[in-house]
């Protein structure tokens, strides 16, 4: 008998089929790119994948980090081939150094391409979402992932990734970065996750999620309403809620990376916006200055 609040499992048989009703996988047959390192969770979004009858490319990225992490790419093979699949090994080369983290997941989205799917957890966006609320972020941030094709199993826990490579009979890779206390979403996931779980009595990765989708929802709002912003007319944007002038900004400075700017260096330009300043400085060498009532950005090259 199961506690209050808690799930019955499903039976063995019945597991894969219960997670896909919680899946946003495409129609069968689309082709998509699986990112699958060989741990339990993209193990399980291979095989979630395959079940769903699309057309799986599995891509194992080796970013040359620790010993025997070329071994790795076999053991997708193997379960590539199990599953129907092709198979694609790539290389990145990523230097030791600051937000290491970072520049690893841009090196491997890079050989990736910009519409692969990964096996991100809703563990992992609960992790996201203190993440970011420890960064300062608000509603964007707070956001986290978008359930969707790029993230298809994210109300799918870890211990049922687990679970259902148990049994498949799959032997997920097992990363021990995953335990390095040097990346804080290591230490929120082992450490402060665990903490607030014994202060609250109660699992805190549903309530995180449930966070997520509120901030969304209210995000959705707020850029509904930049939609017809002009970003670069002061005029017009001092007419509009602070929220929706800091939204329209951010679309407009998003940089050649695809990263919005920061919240220091969105405060800086409302300074330009409120006539505090005539301008400012931006990351990549930008700058932005006021003209007039309007907005320009430039770079170095334009001056």
């Amino acid at each position: 008998m199961t506690g209050r609040g808690e799930r019955a499992e499903a039976a063995p048989a019945d597991l894969a089929n219960t997670l896909l009703g919680r899946c946003h996988f495409p129609q069968p047959g689309t082709e998509v790119v699986a990112a699958v390192s060989g741990g339990a969770d993209s193990l399980a979004l291979l095989a979630l994948a395959a079940e769903a009858g699309l057309s799986i490319t599995a891509v194992h990225v080796d970013h040359g980090l620790r010993p025997g992490s070329t071994d790795e790419a076999a053991v997708v093979a193997v379960a590539a081939d199990r599953f129907g699949a092709r198979f694609r090994a790539e290389q990145v080369v990523v230097a030791p150094g600051p937000d290491l983290e970072q520049r690893a997941r841009e090196a491997r989205r890079s050989v990736l391409g910009p519409f692969a799917m990964t096996g991100h957890t809703a563990d992992d966006q609960a992790e996201t979402v203190l993440i970011n609320l420890l960064r300062g972020a608000g509603p964007a941030g707070l956001a986290a992932m978008t359930p969707g094709h790029a993230h298809p199993i994210l109300a799918v826990r870890r211990r049922e990734t687990g679970r259902l490579c148990r049994e498949l009979g799959l032997e997920p890779v097992v990363d021990p970065s995953n335990d390095d206390p040097r990346f804080v979403r290591n230490r929120i996931r082992h450490e402060l996750l665990s903490l607030v779980a014994d202060i609250s009595h109660r699992d805190p990765v549903p309530l995180l999620n449930r966070t997520a989708d509120r901030c969304r929802a209210v995000q959705a709002d707020i850029a509904a309403l930049a939609d017809g912003v002009d970003p670069t007319d002061t005029r017009a944007l001092v007419q509009h809620p602070p929220t929706v002038m800091a939204e329209a900004l951010r679309r407009w400075l998003v940089d050649d990376r695809g990263h919005p700017p920061s919240s220091a260096e969105l405060s800086r330009v409302l300074a330009v916006v409120r006539h505090e300043a005539t301008a400012c400085e931006l990351s990549g060498h930008r700058r932005v200055s006021r003209h007039g009532g309007i907005l320009r950005l430039s770079t170095d090259s334009d001056r």
